[in-house]
């Protein structure tokens, strides 16, 4: 007969339940452990260090108002302090496929921070009419989510755009003066500077971190105080204010309770919002990492004009092969977030009446997204944008790129500037070389004209100099 873990006995309104004997937690989450053996994701830790902020200065509030014992009140929050600290990660084990209010989870909170409280009281610390005093799943798990997914975005993935915003700034200005093809359609196009390519993806990162900084703010908004179904039953009127004043004076968020706790909880309308703002702040990143591997594509048959940090072999079978494994692995990510934002719109329909009822699925999308995605921006910027070198190949192509043409249109006209385009395609031979016959313009003309430096800044040629 194989050992068996001892077991404790818990009773709620249900009747008894064996629970492990080691467990913090107690009926209410053994049933959910069992009823929900689906993916075995629980919630993401973020999301229950939210609930023990939340709890915690409940607690504190409760006891300010005369609603708990002061001792009592003290215990909780000690406790939830604990669980917000990640020292008992490892009692969380609800699956994120669980009751669409998170109820399941946030009774695993609310037990395993009352059996906390009572150790530390000695003597009994009731989940439901002490820990939650005040409290409602349908309006403390969307909190949970705002706060979790704005301690994400603020701790990892707006520094990690900053980072990467940074390294990028480097390069632009390290490859300031030099020249490459520009393309558009995939096709050559006049001349640019790399370092203004460089500059432009710098840019798409700084503009993905500003709108991931409001949506941040904007996350601050929450539900708590709304209850069961947004009509605030229970709670002193101004409980959800000061828990939400305590919680932006520990989260360095202005977190503030919602004015209409009926559309706070009865749509995902703000997760919906963030998870869309980092959506786009991956879709600006695969651009930046798809256009620098194809920058560095070859080494000998691609474009070749940067080149990446060897960071691996990059085939078990062609020696000497080197791939654009960070860009990868960042564009992989990238489009992970892509899909974790359609989990996260797919889920909105479902908020009927008066409760969303899809939130732990797409808390756990969000806030998994946004730690993914600042998990690979950090390897890219590090392993591999720092890297990065320009090559001989961008100048080279310059002079021989039939759009050098285009310089000649304000002077020529843009009829002889084709001609002269297509005999050099036709012929092999350069723009300049063919615009030597049949521009009738001089050669110092011509070198002002095709000059390719002065072709990457604004402004008109001048015919006489």
């Amino acid at each position: 007969m194989p050992d068996h873990p001892s077991t404790r006995t818990e009773s709620d309104s249900m009747g008894s339940i064996p629970v492990p004997a080691d467990a913090l937690w107690g009926a209410s989450t053994a049933r959910a452990v069992a009823n929900f053996r689906v993916s075995g994701w629980p919630m993401p830790p973020r999301i229950i260090h939210a609930l023990g902020r939340i709890k915690a200065e409940a607690a504190r509030v409760n006891a300010e108002l005369g609603l708990l014992d002061p001792p009592l009140a003290e215990a909780i929050a000690t406790a939830a302090d604990q669980v917000a600290g990640g020292e008992h990660d490892g009692q969380f084990p609800v699956d994120v496929f669980q009751t669409g209010s998170g109820t399941s989870t946030h009774m695993n909170a609310n037990e395993v921070i009352a059996t906390l409280a009572a150790a530390r009281l000695g003597s009994a610390v009731h989940p439901n009419d002490h820990v939650n005093r005040g409290q409602s799943s349908n309006d403390v798990i969307p909190t949970a989510i705002h706060l979790a997914a704005a301690e994400a975005l603020g701790e990892a993935l707006v520094p990690a755009l900053h980072r990467l915003e940074g390294a990028l700034a480097d390069k632009a200005w390290a490859f300031r003066d030099v020249l490459k093809t520009g393309r558009t359609h995939l096709q050559d196009a006049v001349p640019v500077r790399l370092g203004q390519v460089f500059g432009g993806y710098a840019a798409q990162a700084r503009g993905a971190r500003h709108r991931l900084e409001a949506a941040r703010a904007a996350l601050g908004e929450v539900a708590l105080g709304g209850t069961a179904v947004g009509t605030g039953v229970n709670p002193h009127p101004a409980f959800a204010a000061r828990v939400c004043a305590r919680l932006s004076e520990a989260d360095g968020l202005a977190v503030r309770e919602a004015p209409d706790h009926f559309a706070a909880q009865g749509s995902l309308d703000g997760i919906v919002a963030a998870s869309a703002t980092v959506r786009g702040a991956a879709l600006a990143l695969a651009k930046v990492a798809g256009d620098i591997a194809w920058l560095a594509s070859g080494p000998r048959a691609g474009l070749g004009e940067i080149t990446l940090p060897a960071v691996q072999p990059g085939s078990s079978i062609m020696p000497g092969k080197v791939n654009p494994v960070l860009c990868e692995s960042l564009l992989m990510v990238c489009a992970h977030v892509v899909g974790a934002d359609a989990a996260v719109a797919a889920c909105a329909p479902y908020a009927r009446f008066e409760l969303a009822a899809m939130l732990p699925v797409a808390g756990w999308h969000l806030v998994t997204a946004v730690e993914l995605l600042a998990a690979a921006t950090d390897g890219f910027t590090e392993r591999c944008v720092k890297g990065i070198e320009a090559t001989a190949e961008g100048p080279a192509k310059v002079e021989r790129g039939l759009a050098l043409a285009t310089a000649l249109v304000p002077v020529l006209g843009y009829d002889r500037a084709t001609a002269i385009a297509k005999a050099a395609a036709e012929s092999g031979r350069t723009v300049r070389e063919v615009a030597r016959e049949l521009s009738g313009l001089s050669e110092a003309d011509l070198t002002r004209l095709l000059d390719p430096a002065r072709m990457t800044g604004p402004g008109l040629p001048d015919r006489d100099g």
